[in-house]
């Protein structure tokens, strides 16, 4: 495969006779290009040829595997297109590298029948408007296309399962799409329960490269009806498929970050458009872009009606975080919490259950700034955030890990220093001395705890390691809500909403006493949402608001990362199309890695291009161009192109 843009394209090559039975379409080759070998695929089999002069000849049949599908083509020249990517960049995301001796391992027999599948208990769904009509769809293999809304308490595991079991009894297979592995598991074990587990392959990064390349080789050669998998899966060589499921589309882990950054929320939509199958998009949140799959009737609404959502949320309590000092609970002072809601967690704990509290980062004090002028601390040797990652230890830059035992204010000089937020150990470590003999269990990081026992205990976690308690947490406490919200990023808003979503979602209805106190201003429309438990309404507004200001999803939008020169001549050569808006440019945002490629000492500058929706391809298409001119002259450095970024600065 050829990574240099301007030859993105197919070559002719002569097939000797000997070489004629194995090379099939699919199967990996090598080939002399330009005087040395290169590992290439066979897209087909022609008996003539465009090409003019004489043509070369195979090196030799790599495996006579045929790893590249012609359903998995398409979706790699669709994807390359819509992210004005190399096809060369998609198929190293699509197909893992080749292992020999697992190539050779004799292949398990495969049942020439679809397995026997129980039918699926439908009330799980028919608490849904709508879901017991999906759930049918499924098993007359009818393609619909649904955005679901899990409600609080509800395993969205078991009904993912419901709906793949649904898809596969009906004769087709499913492919289902998670953030991490923690996600995976729980998919597998709801899945084996109605499936048999011969015949579902769960892919992740975290499996090794043999391991994972033997249960992709299992999903090829047709040993799967169910495919469960982190990013990556989506490409997955399913055959004959039927639903392709996504969850918690908004979580970053399923944003690729290889070029050319495809978002897998949206390679597994464009996936079903172009095999006709079922899609189903769920969360406790929702995200603009799911909201806009709705509003433009794409997909259907499945949520339950107030009724049901009003028996199964728990009492959501909005408290500010000014004026703790003024409060007479020295308690509250100490864990940085209003006596009302140390109240709650002191009433959940009596009441013999456990009580999560929810904090932004992990560590002990992660983020410093002046104690007088407030200036973030920064690393003299690198300007990495400087943090403290125990108590009584010396401040450690993030970044680069070195040590800084004398800080000092670069601007006023003074040696004072503030927290700006308040690490999860840090947490752990206050509300211990507010809840003497209490269980503190600490979950976040390289230490995330899966379950937690149903007994009285404080539970300590960041967004996502949340672990799950038997019958529910009794109380949840939401901290440091300005350090969500604050943040300067687009998504700021809706990403807040899905981490409190996913953590209240955790905890008993309010009939059974569970109560979630955020200490944030009620007036914040994100915290209304969450307190009316509406994120359909929050993701409609993000929607209209985008809408207006013309930002993605309502448009369509390219960053251009590279340094001045670079990035005008992209734009000169690239053939934009009419109406196109250019925005910028700016320094490259703060965070954001600097493109491969680019010298040092060149300044990076980030240039925006706006387009309608109507036009993407058309964007996509004209960058494409622009990058492959560049690429033949070879008198630029590259400039990074990311069609919709998560992350636009």
């Amino acid at each position: 495969m050829l990574s240099v843009p301007h030859l993105d394209r197919e070559f002719d090559y002569l097939v000797t006779p000997e070489q004629s039975e194995q090379a099939r379409p699919g199967a990996r080759v090598r080939v002399r290009f330009h005087g040395r070998l290169v590992d290439a695929f066979i897209f087909e089999r022609r008996a003539d040829t465009d090409h003019v002069g004489r043509l070369g000849r195979l090196e030799r049949v790599v495996s006579a595997e045929p790893v590249l599908t012609a359903e998995v083509r398409r979706l790699v020249e669709a994807v390359a297109a819509r992210y004005a990517g190399s096809r060369a960049d998609v198929l190293r995301l699509a197909i893992p590298p080749r292992h020999a001796r697992v190539e050779r391992e004799p292949a398990p027999e495969i049942a020439p029948d679809p397995p026997v599948v129980e039918p699926v208990d439908q009330a799980g769904w028919a608490r849904y408007q709508a879901g017991g009509q999906f759930l049918a769809a499924l098993g007359e293999g009818r393609a619909a296309r649904a955005v679901w809304q899990v409600l609080p308490g509800d395993s969205w595991s078991e009904r993912f399962a419901e709906a793949a079991a649904q898809t596969v009894r009906a004769g087709r297979t499913a492919l289902a799409i998670v953030p991490d592995q923690r996600d995976v598991d729980a998919l597998w074990q709801a899945a084996i329960a109605r499936i048999d587990e011969s015949v579902v392959v769960a892919l992740s990064a975290g499996l090794g490269p043999t391991t994972r390349y033997r249960r992709w080789l299992a999903v090829l050669r047709g040993g799967a009806r169910l495919v469960i998998g982190t990013r990556s899966a989506v490409f997955a060589p399913l055959a004959d498929l039927g639903l392709v499921m996504v969850f918690d589309d908004g979580d970053d882990t399923l944003a690729e970050p290889r070029a050319p950054y495809p978002h897998a929320r949206d390679v597994a939509m464009l996936r079903a458009h172009l095999s006709g199958c079922a899609a189903l998009i769920g969360g406790y949140a929702r995200t603009a872009e799911a909201q806009a799959l709705v509003r433009s009737g794409w997909a259907r609404d499945v949520v339950a009606s107030r009724a049901v959502l009003r028996a199964a949320v728990p009492r959501v309590v909005a408290l500010d975080d000014s004026g703790y000092a003024d409060e007479r609970d020295a308690a509250a002072r100490t864990a940085r919490l209003p006596s009302i809601a140390l109240q709650a967690a002191r009433s959940a704990l009596t009441a013999g259950a456990p009580v999560l509290v929810q904090v932004p980062r992990r560590g002990y004090v992660p983020s410093l700034a002046c104690g007088r002028c407030r200036m973030i601390a920064r690393c003299r040797y690198c300007t990495g955030p400087l943090s403290l990652p125990e108590r009584g230890g010396a401040a450690v830059c993030r970044w680069c890990g070195r040590g800084d035992p004398a800080l000092k204010c670069a601007r006023c000089g003074s040696d004072a220093v503030r927290a700006v937020v308040i690490g999860a150990r840090r947490t752990a470590e206050e509300l211990g001395r507010a809840f003497p003999g209490t269980t503190v269990i600490t979950s976040a990081g390289d230490t995330i705890v899966e379950h937690t026992d149903d007994g009285p205990a404080l539970v300590i976690a960041t967004p996502g390691a949340e672990p799950r308690a038997p019958r529910g947490y009794g109380a949840a406490l939401l901290l440091d809500s300005w350090a969500l919200l604050g943040r300067q990023d687009l998504r700021a808003a809706e990403d807040t909403l899905r981490r409190w979503l996913a953590a209240a979602a955790l905890v008993r209805d309010r009939a059974s006493g569970g109560v979630v106190t955020v200490v944030a201003e009620s007036s914040i429309p994100t915290v209304q949402a969450l307190i009316r438990w509406d994120p359909v309404g929050h993701a409609d507004a993000e929607l209209s608001t985008r809408t207006e200001v013309g930002l993605p999803p309502a448009v369509h939008m390219a960053a251009l990362d590279g340094d001045p020169d670079s990035v005008t001549a992209l734009l000169e050569e690239a053939r934009l199309p009419d109406g196109a808006e250019l925005l910028g440019p700016v320094p490259l945002p703060p965070g954001a890695r600097r493109p491969p490629g680019v010298p040092d000492e060149l300044a990076v500058i980030r240039m925006l291009v706006r387009v309608g929706r109507d036009h993407g391809l058309t964007l996509a298409a004209a960058l494409r161009h622009g990058i492959g001119v560049l690429s033949a002259r070879g008198s630029h450095h590259p400039v990074r192109v990311q069609i919709d970024p998560l992350h636009i600065g």
